[in-house]
């Protein structure tokens, strides 16, 4: 049941992260492609042009956009998530918690440009803060979840006596 939960919560970051990907993809395309059309409001406080075309739309000192190191995040969240289905090294949980808190401080950074400086949001940039806040929250819970120790505990001393069973034979 506990090996249960964690694929399960390693599915919900991986769909998360598949998702936040694809949102990152369009942005990446817009930014490059005049002909893909840009599907958002364009006025108001709810303006996806606005913020995509402001100077923080871009990397610092580049042209690349920022959908492009959020697709990275993306696409590093979905491998770790991956390694999480198949096996659960150790240093899993807290690398997942660090790499989704760098995630949630750089989303944060984001909101706090489109309300304060830009004053106007990005739907799809939004949208892809929340999926950042969730997968925060799940590896949060998992890094503090006491029965994740326990669960490492268990697969530890079963493969030790696993071990010892097999040479003693």
């Amino acid at each position: 049941m506990l090996q249960q939960r964690r694929a399960w919560s390693q599915i919900f970051l991986l769909v998360c992260s598949l998702a936040g990907a694809a949102i990152a993809i369009y942005l990446t395309a817009v930014h490059y492609n005049e002909s893909v059309p840009l599907f958002c409001s364009g006025s108001g406080v709810v303006n996806c042009g606005l913020v995509l075309s402001s100077p923080y739309g871009v990397v610092f000192g580049t042209s690349i956009p920022t959908s492009v190191p959020g697709l990275a995040w993306c696409l590093v969240m979905a491998a770790l998530s991956i390694v999480g289905l198949r096996t659960q090294p150790r240093w899993l949980r807290p690398v997942q918690f660090a790499w989704a808190l760098v995630g949630l401080l750089t989303a944060l950074y984001l909101v706090y440009v489109e309300i304060v400086r830009l004053h106007a949001i990005c739907a799809w940039c939004s949208a892809l803060h929340v999926l950042i806040l969730l997968m925060f929250l799940v590896t949060l819970v998992r890094l503090t979840s006491p029965q994740a120790e326990e669960i490492e505990m268990e697969d530890v001393e079963g493969e030790e006596t696993e071990d010892a069973r097999s040479s003693v034979q």
